[in-house]
């Protein structure tokens, strides 16, 4: 039986918008009122509560902590899919390959040491691109200290990006020899080869929290999530993400998205992606 639409009011509406922006940042256009509706009715429905208002106060007060997760995970947008702007992807592998050649750092153990960081990771695919394009290039990368963290607020789409699992469908409109880089599951889906899936980590991470990461990193991808943002959170994440790059690491963006470079100490190299200037005041690698 079709469901009737739960009516949300201008003072609910703000309520929600208030509040997704404090906890996430994520700032939503009056476009977005359909989609907050459908998305939050649900979750409405299955606490057995009268409205948005009854809603909103259980939020507020005596709300478990997955049920606030659950507001958080129903707002989130998360459209991806493998090798999403490869010129990135590209960059990443010659950028590597320079490491490669003279290892920069290196861990307790001596072995020589990367780290990478996919920050708004959704389900996964954007951290396992990462992962299969520098394996395939850089076999050597299997004895280092080779490491990429995977974040992201929605901790739905993280338990489904932690099984490395995919409809073969996904692997779709890929050239032969990327598409050969996944596992066939016989069923209509493709695995991510072990190698690449033990070198990613999926942690849930709000980045208006505190980071419990200490870094530094030799690339960052923060991609298609800023757009969520409005200009002074967007500004205030940059400038806490670019002091965890390493001297000449980089910086990749989505399409869309813009930031001051210079005001950052960022030089661009490349079609949304920039480096961090080496120099006086920079963090040793």
């Amino acid at each position: 039986m079709e469901q009737i639409e739960i009516p949300l009011s201008d003072a609910e509406f703000t309520r929600i918008r208030a509040r997704v922006q404090r906890e996430a940042g994520i700032s939503l256009s009056e476009a977005k009122r359909q989609l907050v509706v459908s998305r939050l009715s649900r979750l409405v429905r299955s606490l057995g509560l009268s409205g948005f208002t009854a809603y909103l106060d259980h939020l507020d007060h005596g709300a478990v902590a997955e049920d606030r997760q659950a507001f958080i995970n129903a707002l989130t947008t998360n459209l991806t899919r493998f090798f999403r702007e490869e010129h990135h992807f590209d960059h990443l592998v010659a950028h590597v390959g320079k490491l490669m050649a003279h290892p920069p750092r290196r861990s307790a153990d001596g072995r020589p040491r990367l780290r990478l960081w996919s920050a708004g990771c959704s389900t996964g695919q954007e951290p396992y691109t990462m992962a299969m394009a520098l394996l395939a290039s850089h076999p050597g990368l299997k004895s280092w200290d080779f490491r990429i963290l995977a974040t992201d607020v929605d901790t739905d789409v993280l338990a489904r990006a932690a099984s490395g699992r995919y409809a073969a469908s996904e692997a779709d409109g890929l050239t032969p020899a990327r598409r050969a880089m996944f596992l066939a599951d016989g069923d209509g889906h493709v695995r991510i080869p072990q190698a690449a899936h033990g070198v990613v980590t999926f942690k849930p991470l709000n980045l208006m929290d505190p980071w419990p990461m200490r870094g530094p990193f030799d690339a960052i991808f923060c991609r298609n999530v800023v757009i969520y943002f409005d200009k002074p959170t967007q500004m205030a994440l940059f400038r806490r993400m670019v002091p965890m790059l390493v001297p000449e690491g980089c910086l990749y963006i989505g399409h869309s998205e813009t930031l001051p470079a210079g005001e950052l100490g960022l030089a661009s190299v490349g079609r949304t992606i920039f480096s961090l200037r080496a120099g006086p005041g920079r963090r040793a690698a």
